[in-house]
């Protein structure tokens, strides 16, 4: 038998067509493409299912309420309306602010003081939500003539809460005091809900 020798030489490799100096081919470039367009169609199917999420026109434009205070007398209250809700603007007489401030905030079911539910400088003022917080009922006592249960201020006639001049609960089921808003006073005679 004969020897057969093998020699060894450099291995053989083949030039593939579209090879560049920085090593980019053309299957790169198409996954590129693909990844970049699938990105692109997934934005187009999601950007619609996400806009129709934000509120609309409707909802923006109640998003804040303006509500002139110069026509509303000393002990006097007015219904307005603010995201659909009723809202409750009360101008404080000295002796409701008197009587309120005389309460030991600590022996509330909901404990906070008049200054912690007005606005610095307009203790008067009283701006709650017209909704009771036991279950959503609307309370008497902004209106002229209305009960204003055993404390002055505010009574829900569904389940029998009573609210003293600062719309804090004082007797009945409801677990908090009315909820204040978020709001500004632009001027002495106007302020700005939401």
């Amino acid at each position: 038998m004969a020897d057969a020798t093998v020699e060894h030489s450099e291995p053989v490799t083949a030039k593939v067509e579209g090879d560049g100096e920085n090593g980019v081919r053309r299957r790169d470039f198409i996954e590129i493409a693909a990844v970049s367009f699938g990105g692109v169609g997934a934005l187009a199917v999601l950007y619609p299912l996400i806009s129709q999420m934000a509120p609309s026109a409707d909802v923006l434009a109640e998003s804040s309420t303006e509500v002139d205070l110069s026509a509303i007398e000393p002990g006097q209250s007015i219904k307005a309306v603010f995201r659909k809700q009723p809202l409750f603007v009360r101008n404080l007489l000295p002796a409701e602010i008197a009587a309120a401030e005389a309460v030991d905030a600590s022996s509330l079911r909901d404990p906070e003081t008049l200054e912690d539910r007005t606005a610095e400088g307009h203790l008067n003022w009283l701006i709650t939500m017209g909704v009771c917080t036991h279950l959503g009922c609307v309370p008497l006592g902004a209106g002229e003539g209305e009960n204003k249960g055993e404390f002055g201020g505010y009574f829900c006639p569904c389940h029998g809460s009573h609210y003293d001049t600062a719309g804090r609960i004082r007797k009945g089921p409801a677990p908090l005091n009315l909820v204040v808003p978020e709001y500004e006073f632009t001027s002495d005679t106007t302020v700005v809900i939401g």
